[in-house]
């Protein structure tokens, strides 16, 4: 008998121990999303911000470690609670640090603080583009200092009050995934939408509505694969048996699946082409609706989930930018805290009671008091944040302000804010001023130049009697380009100077959508070819262009003939005639 009790001891005991490693390994891995949500929101803004939103996202976790530190932790984890809605922080992570790693207060912390960088850092980037910094750190800072732990508290403690009224939020639809999106949406309306976005009439009403893509589609696809990543771990890290795991992962990968694939037929058969930036949103949007009760719902329950998220993100985004004229750049509030209440709401309809949780879902049970408790829940947590975070943004709009200037939104957030010229250095539009070390190369001046490698001819004089110079002006397609260069070469142009141009004419293009908004067409991409001509005849040079371009459609393109004063070249100082012709 006291052989079964040492065994079941040691095995109770190893199993705790898996599961500490596991918990903070689950903890590494949400970590790791920071990165996932600073390429998604990257990738769906301008590259002229992109520095200023990786230094947020770099920021609303350094922060937000200082502050749950500080006070955030005490309040979320506090023993002690005020009618179970406000703990009594006793700070005992910084009093008593030996007693704090004893009770096994340093896993919690590290993952309670992860999830709390994760709710600070959804605001980003519907924010994005034209917040001021200060401002983002300092009500960053109130989310992770008061907001989140607050409400967290209610879901997570076993003193809050949701927590005694059966509240189910296994991994955070509501605490973290809402209070995000809630807060998204607070800032992005109360910020104002980017220059540019909404064009007014002189009554004030908007009369058209511009898509501004994102800078790198595939920036914020890497961003999603690995938030999907890191979702695992966000899910998992709480489970305490490998069925519950198991059983987790594969609520986790069905739901955010269907949800992309449903995204995909819808957006396919409404703008006649499946949107790329719409389907991943879904894919997140899929991961925040299963993200409550991971635990508690089967196969179909999550595959149902993804169906409602498919379209729900779809629908929110939209209608937030076409109906309500709610500038969102990353659909923050569609992912997060659309489906943040539909994922918690999911749990009281579809909990099935024989997945690990043991939920009564009113689909399988026919029981309302789940459901009840979760709308209840879900209420009482996005009023809390709406109240403390509106309060937040009228306080900084009235002192430091929300919204950098004009000038400073045009420039680029990472010129003014950061002082980056850009964040991508080697495509600044500017001339490099580098010093490469040729100072012995010899410069060409005066009228006969000198070179050490070239020799050098006199330069004729350029009078009456000088051969005519013409430059032709080639604008087509860019699919002719190849056979329109071939075809130069083949009648002696030995010379041309190549362009990538967007034009338009009469001319116009299929009509486009970026999440769901029509993109213009009027300026279509063309190839634009410059060859000055001296002994190729002018009327040749055309005539071929014509018959190499030619298909008889709107947009073959024009051909532009300009008068030429003088050709010189560089490199051996030769000009007019000679300057155009092969090196012998």
């Amino acid at each position: 008998m006291l052989t079964e009790e040492i065994t079941k001891l040691i095995e109770e005991t190893a199993s705790k121990e898996v599961f500490g490693v596991w918990f903070l390994i689950g903890a590494a891995l949400v970590f790791f999303m920071q990165a996932g949500f600073a390429m998604v929101e990257t990738g769906f803004t301008r590259a002229k911000n992109a520095g200023n939103i990786i230094m947020k996202n770099l920021m609303d976790f350094c922060i937000g470690t200082v502050v749950f530190v500080l006070l955030g932790f005490s309040l979320m984890m506090a023993e002690d609670y005020v009618l179970g809605f406000i703990g009594v922080p006793n700070l005992k992570i910084l009093t008593d640090f030996g007693g704090f790693l004893k009770s096994g207060g340093a896993p919690s912390f590290v993952f309670n603080l992860v999830f709390c960088a994760t709710a600070a850092t959804i605001v980003s980037g519907a924010m994005a583009e034209r917040t001021k910094f200060i401002s983002y750190c300092i009500y960053s800072g109130v989310i992770s200092l008061f907001v989140y732990p607050i409400e967290a508290g209610w879901v997570w403690n076993e003193a809050g009050w949701l927590v005694k009224l059966g509240f189910h939020d296994f991994a955070g639809s509501a605490a973290i995934h809402s209070v995000g999106g809630i807060t998204a949406l607070i800032g992005a309306i109360m910020v104002g939408p980017r220059l540019g976005k909404y064009i007014k009439d002189g009554a004030g009403k908007v009369k058209k509505i511009n898509a501004i893509p994102g800078h790198s589609i595939t920036l914020g696809a890497l961003g999603c694969f690995i938030l999907w990543f890191g979702w695992y771990g966000f899910n998992g890290a709480a489970a305490w048996d490998g069925n519950s795991l198991a059983s987790i992962f594969v609520t986790t990968t069905i739901a955010p699946a269907v949800a992309t694939c449903t995204t995909m037929i819808f957006t396919w058969i409404k703008n006649g082409k499946p949107d790329v930036s719409m389907c991943l949103n879904a894919s997140l949007a899929g991961l925040v609706g299963i993200t409550a009760g991971c635990d508690a719902l089967d196969a179909l329950g999550s595959a149902v989930v993804g169906i409602v998220s498919g379209f729900l993100v779809v629908i929110v985004v939209e209608v937030l930018d076409i109906k309500l004229h709610v500038d969102d750049p990353v659909g923050a509030v569609g992912v997060h805290l659309a489906n943040g209440v539909w994922g918690t709401v999911a749990v009281g309809l579809l909990a099935n009671p024989s997945a690990p949780a043991g939920l009564n879902g009113l689909l399988y049970t026919g029981s309302f008091r789940l459901l009840g408790v979760q709308l209840l829940g879900i209420t009482a947590i996005l009023a809390w944040t709406a109240v403390m975070m509106t309060a937040t943004f009228f306080v900084l709009k009235k002192t430091v302000g929300l919204r950098v200037t004009q000038e400073e939104e045009i420039k680029g957030l990472d010129k003014t804010e950061h002082g980056l010229p850009s964040a991508y250095a080697d495509f600044v539009p500017a001339v490099e001023n580098l010093d490469y070390g040729y100072e012995g190369a010899t410069a060409v001046s005066g009228d006969t130049p000198v070179s050490e490698a070239i020799t050098v001819k006199k330069v004729p004089s350029f009078d009456e009697g000088t051969p005519k110079f013409t430059k032709v002006e080639i604008i087509c397609k860019e699919q002719r380009f190849e056979a329109l260069k071939n075809a130069m070469m083949d009648i002696g142009i030995t010379g041309m100077t190549v362009s990538h141009v967007l034009g338009c004419g009469a001319q116009k293009g299929q009509p486009e959508y970026y999440r769901g908004v029509v993109v213009e067409a009027n300026l279509l991409p063309k190839i634009q070819v410059d060859i000055v001509v001296s002994k190729v005849p002018v009327r040749h040079v055309i005539e071929t262009a014509k018959k190499v371009l030619y298909t008889g459609h709107i947009g073959d393109g024009k051909i532009f003939v300009y008068d030429v004063e003088n050709v010189v070249k560089v490199r051996t100082g030769e000009e007019g005639y000679d300057a155009l012709q092969d090196v012998e």
